[in-house]
């Protein structure tokens, strides 16, 4: 049974009188243990599609399961409930809390947790930022870290749960080069552990990380040869200044 299968999904934004096929027709399973990367150009849906895939959305249509569990139209608790159960976010812009210290950053998903002590909070956190290399930085203050180091305090949050599926939205989109390799090498070591990742990026450097790409263009599925031929062509329409 694969972790996530997602069969038909789309969906459809509507705005005053406007509506805006985001995705169209999404199918595809990923198998647990998997490291697989959601890219194409922007504005392709690839965001959308992960949103849903972290049910911070739900679809317009079509099925998603999780671990074997329909919950394409689940009520809004049931989701949260099960995010900060099963699924853990790494995010282009860190969102760490300024006021407070790393490791509290790290230990704060686990506070909506029933039954979490504080001491098992701060016993996780503290081997959550021991896997991604900032164990030595738990009592500083997001203000006092790098770019890049934040990153790797968000991937230890996203961690600290032991969630069963691991979603990176461009994770490397306010970091450097040198950054964001050391951020992507984070991911596979993590993924060669055995966390299933599913990452979406834009940039076809770090969509190669992943043992397996997913490709879209405007909210449809394509392989890749036809994703760079409609890049090409809609690259040669746009005019030149």
């Amino acid at each position: 049974m694969p972790l996530i299968r997602l069969e038909g999904i789309s969906k459809i934004f509507h705005t005053d009188d406007v509506e805006t096929h985001s995705l169209a027709d999404i199918s595809f399973d990923i198998a647990k243990g998997e490291y697989v990367s959601i890219s194409g150009p922007s504005g392709c849906g690839k965001s959308t599609l992960l949103s849903i895939l972290g049910l911070l959305d739900t679809p317009t249509a079509g099925s998603y399961r999780l671990a074997g569990h329909d919950v394409s139209d689940l009520e809004s608790a049931e989701r949260a409930r099960i995010r900060n159960r099963e699924i853990g976010f790494v995010f282009q812009s860190f969102n760490l809390i300024a006021d407070l210290s790393i490791v509290d950053n790290v230990a704060l998903p686990l506070t909506f947790r029933d039954g979490v002590p504080k001491a098992e909070r701060e016993m996780r956190a503290r081997e959550a930022l021991e896997r991604v290399g900032m164990a030595h930085r738990l009592g500083h203050y997001p203000a006092q870290l790098s770019g890049g180091q934040q990153q790797r305090v968000a991937v230890a949050r996203a961690l600290v749960g032991s969630p069963s599926l691991l979603l990176a939205d461009e994770p490397t989109g306010n970091l450097d080069s040198r950054s964001g390799e050391a951020v992507m090498g984070l991911l596979e070591a993590l993924n060669a552990d055995g966390t299933t990742i599913c990452i979406v990026t834009h940039d076809p450097r770090y969509a190669e990380f992943a043992k397996r790409r997913i490709c879209l263009f405007d909210g449809r599925q394509t392989d890749m040869e036809t994703l760079h031929r409609m890049q090409r062509e809609e690259d040669a329409r746009v005019p030149v200044r």
